[in-house]
Formats: structure tokens, C-alpha cells, sequence
């Protein structure tokens, strides 16, 4: 049965300035700032976490359904879509919105500059999770604010279990929404940081929150992940990556490995540590969208790392 992925389709536009930032900067003079940055080194991505999640999702075997909002220059990635055979029914094109689109500067220092323009993504409560059929399971992404509110509301009142995702979006909510979503959810996934803010913005300790949901998953980065579930707290193991060339969409590829686990009846051990192994693919290739393998390959890499096929 289909997984509705309910989050962001956006464009990621990354530029690469061959200087640092530091050496054309005038600290004494950032009042007046005004600069600009010869960036001869420029590439266009596929992104948004929804886009990310179903890409990696649909390799797996999974049957992922994308619900976001799109504007009026969304034909490359609807090309792509239909190349890719992921389904298009609730992806809805918002009249004289630009697609969401993230403008990305790094220096040497690997130091960022990033405009984001959200765009269409303010429109993602028109979308309404009823509106899709026989989904079995579903998250709740980073995407316009009312629309993660109002996707999770929905999903409850539908008997749906869902992931809810803060990501980046996790600043935009109270604390008071932040415990309505837990409440909601049948599960949360966060990194460490995202869990520490979790933390302070409800007032409760993630051992709290984890009694709430059947799973709270905090990731770590190269330590691993944690999964705490049924009053336990289960050690995920680092996958060492062939190389690591670009953490951009690393934490999607984790949370399509969730959902893959989720909705096929892994137990927890094995859905993370596939989840890690999505993880470290993702990192070896730049972008979010350009790790590619089949689930055969994918099964004889988990066997490589772990002893055994999860299938």
C-alpha cells in the first residue's frame, strides 16, 4: 500500500565562490554591506524532502505517493518524476508561485551562504491527506507551516500512523504545537540538534517524549542513531561511506529507510540499520537525488555491513 509523503519539492541551486568569505567582508563595516561573490562553479539539484525521501524510498521498493505544492516553473522535475515513475496526483501546481528553491554560496571554508525562497510551499494546506487513497503510512516533513499542522491533524483524525519529521521546520512551532504533533504522531524522527531544541522548546526530556510514540529516532551523524522505543533505547551502528562527498540529503535517505521498515514489518534493529546504509549511499554522491541503486544491490551492501539480508 502506498506511503504519502507529505513535505517539500524544491530546487537547489549551489554555487562554489573560490575565495573566503572572511577576505572580502569588513567587519567594521557591516552596516553597509554590500558585496558580491564571483561564483564560476554553479549546479542546479532536485531537492525538497519530499522529493528526496520518495527518490530514495521508490528504490528501496517502496510505493511512495508525494504531496506538495509546486509552481508555475515545475516542469523540469515533473520530466524527472515521470522518469523516475513516482506519482504525480497530489502534487499541486500553485498559479504565479515560484517551486521552492534554496540559493546556496559556499566558500573554501565550506562556510554557507543560503537565500530560501519558499515559495509554493506556503500553499501546502490546500493539499489534504483524505484526497489520497489506501495510503498505509505516511510523514509529515518540513513544508509550509500550516500545512505540517493541518497534514498531521488529518493524518490522526484518518487513523494513519505517520512519521512526524521537524527537520528545519522544527524553529517554526511553539512549544505547545511541538507537543500537539508528538501527541499526534506514531512517530518522530530528529538529529541531535533538532532534538535538543525539541527538548527545550516542550519542556520535556526525549525519554518523555519517546513514551508518547511506538518510536522516537534521533540521529547522529557519523555516531550512528538511536532508536528509543518501548522504554528502550536501541545503539544504531555508522555505516563508513566508500567516500563522502555531500551531506545534502543524507537525513531523507535515512527517513526513506524508515518508512521502508515501517510499513514492511522490519523490527526496529534492522529498519535502522538500513536506514544508516541509505545514509551513508546518499553521502558518497553530490546532491540529494543522484545515489542510484537497485534493491538487490541494496540488500547485498546491508548483507556486506551486517551479516544478513533485511529481505
Amino acid at each position: 500500500m502506498p506511503t504519502l509523503i507529505c513535505g517539500s519539492i524544491a530546487y537547489d541551486t549551489i554555487m562554489v565562490f573560490g575565495d573566503r568569505f572572511k577576505n572580502h567582508i569588513l567587519p567594521e563595516q557591516l552596516h553597509i554591506l554590500n558585496v558580491a561573490f564571483l561564483v564560476p562553479d554553479m549546479r542546479r539539484e532536485f531537492g525538497g524532502c519530499a522529493g528526496n525521501i520518495a527518490y530514495s524510498l521508490k528504490m528501496l521498493g517502496g510505493e511512495p505517493l508525494i504531496m506538495a505544492t509546486v509552481g508555475d516553473d515545475y516542469q523540469p522535475y515533473d520530466y524527472r518524476l515521470q522518469k523516475l515513475h513516482l506519482a504525480q496526483q497530489h502534487i499541486r501546481k500553485i498559479p504565479d508561485t515560484f517551486t521552492a528553491q534554496a540559493f546556496i554560496t559556499t566558500d573554501l571554508d565550506d562556510n554557507q551562504i543560503t537565500a530560501f525562497h519558499p515559495g509554493a510551499m506556503n500553499y501546502s494546506h490546500e493539499n489534504h491527506v483524505h484526497e489520497a487513497k489506501d495510503v498505509a503510512l505516511g510523514i509529515v516533513a518540513p513544508d509550509g507551516r500550516e500545512g505540517m499542522l493541518q497534514h498531521a491533524r488529518e493524518f490522526e483524525a484518518a487513523g494513519i500512523p505517520f512519521i512526524f519529521d521537524p527537520g528545519q521546520g522544527l524553529p517554526m512551532f511553539s512549544g505547545a504545537e511541538l507537543t500537539e504533533f508528538v501527541n499526534r504522531a506514531s512517530f518522530v524522527t530528529v538529529n541531535d540538534y533538532e532534538g535538543q531544541m525539541l527538548q527545550d522548546r516542550t519542556g520535556k526530556k526525549l525519554e518523555e517524549l519517546a513514551r508518547k510514540v511506538k518510536a522516537l529516532v534521533v540521529t547522529l551523524g557519523a555516531r550512528g542513531s538511536l532508536v528509543m522505543t518501548n522504554g528502550r533505547s536501541i545503539e544504531i551502528p555508522p555505516i563508513t561511506p566508500e567516500r563522502v562527498v555531500d551531506p545534502t540529503g543524507c537525513g531523507d535517505a535515512y527517513r526513506a529507510g524508515l518508512l521502508y521498515g515501517i510499513a514492511a514489518g522490519l523490527d526496529w534493529p534492522v529498519t535502522g540499520q538500513l536506514a544508516s546504509l541509505l545514509g551513508s549511499l546518499k553521502i558518497a554522491e553530490r546532491g540529494a537525488q543522484n545515489h542510484r541503486f537497485a534493491r538487490d544491490e541494496i540488500a547485498q551492501r546491508y548483507k556486506e555491513a551486517f551479516g544478513s539480508r533485511p529481505w
